[in-house]
């Protein structure tokens, strides 16, 4: 196996300056860099990359924390962090506490001296997921703490944008079903339906409450929704969407004709039922790529004792975007009359 002793030799430099001119070569004069990676191409040198860090006294991972990697939301904010990670040059673990908070803590607890920082996804119970990080670096996902750095999507405009197109279709009064209480997103997304009912005046958002994020949890929602009135109903998130039309089939209604639907994310599953979700479009993976940078950019001063902490410029909220599918279409009836 050849070794960095090798590379030197046939450099005809110290081991040390093979050291830095692989490992920090704007501190090694441009020609002595040059001859030092000819001979470790020729060679065929590799440099042990975990002795190096070992020696930076760094880890060479990061975390991602996420609440349930069954959900496709986070399963593909995972991939994009999962990709960016694997550019920078640095491992990802990535941890699921389903949905639990004390699980929450305990994980990140467990993470956090195994790697150079964390990114924390939808967390369940922000501030003790903070205590167990005991200030190592953090980059929150759908989530703010003052002073912590983020990056977030615009759910409060992608609720607006959903109420609108319902208004559009004529619809008047709309039912929301809400997913967890503990959950920031479903806090703003409520807040985006309340921004747009206070603009129209004419449309009713009748909130019912906070259910699981997942498909039952649709589906113990729908006979709620049927007994509002409502002629539309906006949904936490397409899991939720899914199971709220399959009760609503088994009850002899029909979608959008009885009940039209929107759902939030845009995951691979809206496209999957029938009929084809209405719902709100964020870059997920671009959503986990950004948070990797932020947290590569964060925990920067890691890479060298005499660096400066760099300053780490704010993220504006990604767009939403309403995608209009076969799920919503101008009222026609009154939903609880399909009811048998």
């Amino acid at each position: 196996m050849v070794t960095v002793h090798d590379v030197a030799r046939e450099a005809g430099v110290s081991i040390s300056t093979v050291s830095r001119a692989l490992a920090t070569p704007d501190k090694v004069a441009g020609a002595t860099r040059d001859r030092v990676r000819a001979a470790a191409q020729e060679l065929g040198y590799r440099p042990n990359r975990a002795a190096a860090v070992l020696r930076a006294g760094r880890s060479g991972a990061y975390g991602l924390v996420v609440p349930d990697l069954a959900n496709p939301y986070f399963a593909a904010v995972a991939k994009g962090a999962q990709e960016r990670a694997r550019e920078h040059g640095t491992g990802l673990f990535i941890v699921d506490t389903d949905e639990d908070p004390d699980l929450e803590a305990e994980a990140i607890g467990a993470l956090a001296p195994q790697t150079d920082g964390v990114v924390l996804c939808s967390p369940r119970a922000a501030e003790r997921a903070l205590d167990a990080l005991a200030g190592r670096p953090v980059v929150l996902v759908n989530h703010d703490v003052d002073g912590v750095p983020a990056v977030e999507a615009d759910h409060r405009g992608g609720m607006r944008r959903a109420l609108e197109h319902l208004r559009a279709l004529g619809h008047r009064r709309v039912a929301y079903v809400g997913g967890p209480e503990s959950s920031w997103s479903d806090r703003r997304r409520r807040a985006g339906l309340a921004d747009a009912s206070a603009r129209y005046d004419d449309v009713e958002v009748v909130g019912l409450g906070a259910f699981r994020p997942r498909v039952e949890g649709g589906q113990a929602a729908a006979d709620l929704v049927v007994a509002s009135g409502a002629t539309a109903v906006v949904t936490f998130n397409d899991l939720v969407a899914v199971g709220l039309v399959d009760r609503l089939r088994a009850r002899g209604l029909d979608v959008p004709r009885d009940l039209s639907v929107v759902g939030c994310d845009d995951s691979y599953v809206a496209s999957l039922v029938t009929p084809p979700l209405t719902t709100l479009h964020v870059d997920l993976r671009r959503l986990g790529r950004a948070a990797v940078d932020r947290l590569v950019a964060t925990a920067s001063p890691l890479r060298g004792h005499d660096e400066a902490r760099p300053t780490v410029p704010d993220v504006p909220p990604l767009d939403v975007e309403l995608v209009v599918r076969s799920s919503t279409a101008p009222p026609v009836t009154d939903p609880s009359r399909g009811a048998p």
